[in-house]
């Protein structure tokens, strides 16, 4: 299976290195020079994961992952030379699944690319087995393997597909503590270094979603040294 590929990336040398190293992986890349552009291309083709830059004329990277985010449920991973953490934040928070910043390896891109790709698509097959026919409770969280919902108390809470995989890999073991690396390979298939500062990002955009405090957290626990878990039913307590 040939992956499609978008790369909104208004620097024709970074397209032009990028689409070098992944084509000679047998992906099919489809560059865009804009922010609209990108859309137009988003709305007709068939792409199974963008790499957007920020700094895009016409229509910036944040406005095209909101954009992408509301209709698409690819991956999304941001390539910018924008460094400040709160930029990476907001980027997560609008629903990219990584984000990379310049400079940066085109192998290591290259590789957090095939991980996403390897865990979306396997993620979309699986959900259709056997394994994944009934729902997950813990508290008053519902999952719903089948149709990608999480619920509490029947309100639907909206995930990204990072988010829901983090969470349902949690759910699945309620108790089990989970180590930052064995999270990534989970949910991406690789860990990479300064992973973790993401890594906080999203078990905090989590705990946003689904706490009645998200400084008091009841269902998502860090362990210090080692890494996350979530709680299990037995144990909650408001």
């Amino acid at each position: 299976m040939k992956f499609k590929v978008l790369i909104a990336e208004d620097e024709k040398d970074i397209v032009d290195l990028l689409k070098l190293f992944l084509e000679k992986e047998n992906l099919e890349i489809i560059p865009a020079y804009n922010g609209e552009d990108a859309w137009s291309i988003m709305e007709s083709n068939k792409i199974d994961l963008a790499v957007l830059d920020i700094m895009m004329p016409k229509l910036n990277g944040f406005e095209l992952t909101k954009k992408i985010r509301s209709k698409y449920s690819i991956p999304i991973i941001i390539l910018s030379a924008k460094q400040m953490d709160s930029d990476k934040i907001l980027g997560l928070d609008l629903g990219a699944d990584d984000y990379i910043t310049k400079p940066f390896n085109p192998l290591e891109v290259l590789a957090r690319i095939k991980s996403q790709l390897r865990r979306s698509y396997n993620l979309n097959i699986n959900l259709g087995g056997k394994d994944f026919d009934n729902n997950i409770k813990v508290g008053e969280l519902l999952l719903d393997q089948n149709s990608f919902k999480l619920t509490k108390n029947d309100t639907e809470i909206i995930l990204t597909p990072t988010e829901f995989k983090i969470i349902h890999l949690l759910m699945k073991s309620p108790g089990r503590v989970y180590t930052k690396s064995q999270i990534f390979e989970n949910i991406r298939g690789d860990y990479f270094y300064g992973d973790d500062n993401t890594l906080m990002v999203y078990i905090s955009k989590l705990r946003e979603k689904i706490e009645d405090n998200p400084k008091k957290p009841i269902y998502i626990k860090t362990v210090r040294g080692l890494g996350y878990k979530i709680e299990k039913e037995s144990n909650i307590t408001k």
